[in-house]
Order: C-alpha cells, then structure tokens, then sequence
C-alpha cells in the first residue's frame, strides 16, 4: 500500500488517461520508492518493463533487453546489435500489444547509456521518430542518478529537447509519512523515537523498511548500520557510487560542508574541498543539490556570489560524524547515543530536520498562505563575534519569525544568559538588516518551554509534535 505519494500517483494515471502519448519522467535519489511507486500505479501491468544493469557494458546490457523482449514479445529475439535495433525491436512488441494504452516503463535508465554506446541518441530516434507519433504509449523513464536524468533528459539540447511530457520529482517522505509508514509496519515506536530515526536516516522509505518488530531505536541502528554485516553499513559508499560516476569529488564537497553547520559560499568551499573554482565545480554543486543532498540559498540584501551551500543529507552528516574514519562496535550507538557528543549531534539534527519541514512549521505558526522566504543567517561584529540564527522565515506579511531550534529530552529552560543571546540575535537581524517588519521571536523545542521569567521575550512556540502535521 503506498504512503503519500498522492499528487505523484496522480500524474501517472493522468498519463495513461491521456488522449496522447506521453513520456514521463519520474527522478528521486536512490532508496525514495521511484520503482516501488510506478508499480504500485500501473498495477504491475506493463507493455514493456525493463531494468538496466549496474556497472555493466554495451553488450550485456543489450543481452539482457534482449531477454526483456523475448518476455514481453512472447517469441524468440535476437540480441540487438546496438541500441538503434534494440529500439526497433522494441518498437514491434508495441505495436502487437492490444492495451488501449501501453505503458512501456525503462528502469535505471543511466546505467543503459555506457560510453559510446548512443543509448541517448537512440531513445531520441525511438521517441521522436515512432511513439510520439502515437496516441496509446506512456513511456515512463527513472533512474536514481538524478543528475543524469535531469541533464541528460529534461534538459537536454538536442533531440530530446521539450519531449518529456511529465516531470515527477519524487522527494523523500516528511515525518508524517514515516509515522504512517511505520505503523502500517506493525512499529509501535514512540514519536520521539521516530523523531531520532528520521535525524539518523530522513525520510527515505527503504531506511524505514529496516527497522523490525520487537526492538529499540537503539537495536535497530546498532544492527543496521554499526554491525558489520548490516544492511546499511556500506551504504555511505554505495549511495554516492549509484549517483555519480566519479562520486570522490562530490565526496569532497559534501565532507567539507559536514564541518560547517550554516553552509559555505562557493569561494568557501572549492577551497575547503581542495577543487578548482570553475565550471565543473559549479555543475558538481547544481547535481548535489538536485539530488537533494545540499541546498542552496541566497540572504537577501547580500548579492548572488554569496549564495550559501548547506549540507542537508540528514544519512551523510551522521555518516561522517559517528562512522567516517572510525572503527565502531556493534552496540555503538546504544553508548554514543547517551553520550555528551551524541546529545550535541541530536541538537544539530534536530535543527536540520526542522529546516527540512518547513511547510510544517509554517502550518503551525498559522502562516500556510503567507509567502515566505526562508533561509539561515549570520553576521560577524568588529570584536570577532557575531550572532547566527538557525532560520529566518520573511513573510509577506510585514513580519519576521526568527527561529530558534532546541532539542533536550524535556521542558527546555531559558535563563538569563540565554535570554540575552536571543535578544542579542535579534538586535543584530534588525540593526543589519534595517528592516522595519515586525521581529517575532519563534522557540521549536522538541517538548516545549518551561515558562519563566527569561521565556517572555518568546513570541511563538512550537514543538516537535508540530513536525509530525500532514497536509490537513
């Protein structure tokens, strides 16, 4: 049964209700559910349904579509002698297929094109030349190397220029979700359990799939992850491998960027990653961030240069932080969890996952049809100080939440000192800034504020519970 996905599902069978042939492109990162979803829509019934291989060549690529052919073709096909033919053969278990409307579903589609191969150049022929042509075909493509999908297809300066019909990014799921998908599992974990899985691993279904009945938060990572044999323990390698061909350069960038909490500008970063500040650095940057590992964003009133890269890869960050470099036992996390540095990185966490539920936050604060800008911010005073807020929400409204993220395993307390950091920051947005919107102090805290004295100065409060909203 699928979790969410609604708007997604939809455009899938809005295709194949189409008085006209439509190519679709679904593209997500590896492990987001991309096959899962196509499957579950079209009911398994496909005109034609193949997978590419990984890290296979020209040849055994086209010996395995042929074997696809003959499953579909219902006869004996001969091996393609290059993907023109493979296409042409294709073109014939099509036109055999007596469906009102044959939904042809290419799986994997970057591992297809090997050097030299002309796989782009034949899918162009095939579409261009024969199915668009049509009124009865959906050609749905995916692949998790999105970089490839989105530069190779949607944007794509030559034949296939314009053709997808249907672009369906597939993001992954927000904490909602997860709790939906967890309790359909038959996982009985609390909320703030959930909470931490989705700080460990976001929401990528196939990390959620992981965890079994019967066993603690801390089990399941300790089994997955740290044990040796787990499912998950070479994931970190894996992951970036599927993604990029030559993955060591966006190793770099990302490993940089796992230093900085607030993000780097693009200067800031080739140097720290050690790389050339030209244009393939740039487009390294563009496939990270349209894969959805960083996000990139602009302070207004600071000019474009000094965009701001952030890591957002909620695995990558606790990748790097408790694994990279380290020998680790199989009950790590059970101890590091409990543990001054494990309290440290669930405050870090936190923060990320708030800033990967904005809408959410939005919902709660009342402000979902307000346009809003949100980004981090920081400045620097001449005494070699400085204040750094977490989130800065710009509404169009004439007001500003400036926000504050806190996780602690109770009530959070305000005391003095605190008290004056916060009105430091936001004596430091408005005397920076200049603006004259109203500044609304904002806590989200993972189980609400302890009122006192030092809580007035806050203006709005929300908890972790305001994460977990759906679209209601």
């Amino acid at each position: 049964m699928l979790i969410g996905r609604q708007n997604e599902q939809k455009r899938l069978l809005m295709a194949k209700a189409s008085k006209k042939s439509e190519f679709v492109a679904v593209f997500g990162r590896r492990r987001v559910g991309k096959t899962f979803l196509i499957r579950e829509t079209f009911k398994n019934r496909f005109c034609f349904y193949h997978t590419g291989l990984a890290n296979a060549g020209m040849a055994r690529q086209l010996t395995e579509f042929k074997k696809t052919l003959c499953k579909y073709g219902n006869k004996r096909f001969r091996v393609p002698k290059d993907w023109y033919d493979a296409f042409d053969l294709l073109s014939e278990v099509i036109a055999a297929d007596m469906s009102r409307k044959k939904v042809v579903f290419l799986d994997e589609l970057p591992w297809m094109d090997t050097a030299k191969s002309g796989f782009v150049s034949a899918l162009e022929h095939f579409w261009n030349g024969w199915a668009s042509a049509r009124d009865d075909i959906v050609l749905v493509v995916c692949g998790s190397a999105t970089s490839w999908i989105i530069n190779k297809v949607l944007n794509d300066h030559g034949g296939l220029h314009n053709r997808v019909t249907k672009r369906i990014p597939l993001n992954p799921f927000s904490l909602h979700e997860c709790e939906c998908f967890a309790r359909q599992n038959g996982i009985v974990l609390k909320r703030m359990q959930l909470l931490e899985y989705y700080m460990i691993f976001g929401g990528i279904p196939y990390y959620w799939e992981q965890i079994e009945k019967g066993e603690s938060l801390a089990q399941c990572v300790d089994r997955i992850l740290f044990d040796e044999e787990g499912e998950l323990h070479q994931e970190f390698d894996r992951l970036y491998a599927s993604l990029f061909r030559k993955p060591d350069a966006y190793v770099s960038i990302v490993t940089a960027l796992g230093t900085c909490k607030i993000g780097m500008t693009r200067d800031e970063l080739a140097k720290s990653s050690r790389q050339k500040l030209n244009g393939r650095f740039s487009e390294r940057l563009l496939e990270l961030e349209q894969c959805g590992f960083i996000r990139k964003y602009t302070i207004p009133g600071r000019i474009t240069r000094d965009a701001v890269y952030q890591l957002m890869d909620n695995f990558t960050l606790f990748y790097f932080k408790f694994m990279h470099g380290r020998n680790v036992s199989v009950d790590e996390w059970a101890h590091v969890s409990q543990s001054q540095v494990g309290r440290i990185w669930c405050g870090l966490a936190f923060e990320r996952v708030c800033l990967q539920h904005i809408e959410q936050i939005k919902n709660a604060i009342g402000i979902a049809d307000v346009r809003t800008c949100a980004y981090g911010w920081s400045a620097r005073s001449e005494d070699g100080g400085g204040a750094q807020i977490d989130l800065v929400l710009v509404r169009g409204d004439r007001a500003v939440n400036i926000c504050e993220m806190k996780y602690t395993n109770g009530e959070f307390v305000i005391d003095a000192d605190y008290e004056k950091e916060l009105r430091n920051k936001v004596d430091a947005y408005q005397r920076e800034t200049g603006t004259n919107d109203t500044l609304l102090l904002t806590m989200i805290t993972a189980h609400g504020l302890k009122h006192n004295s030092h809580s007035e100065c806050v203006q709005k409060e929300l908890v972790a519970d305001d994460l977990f909203r759906g679209d209601d």
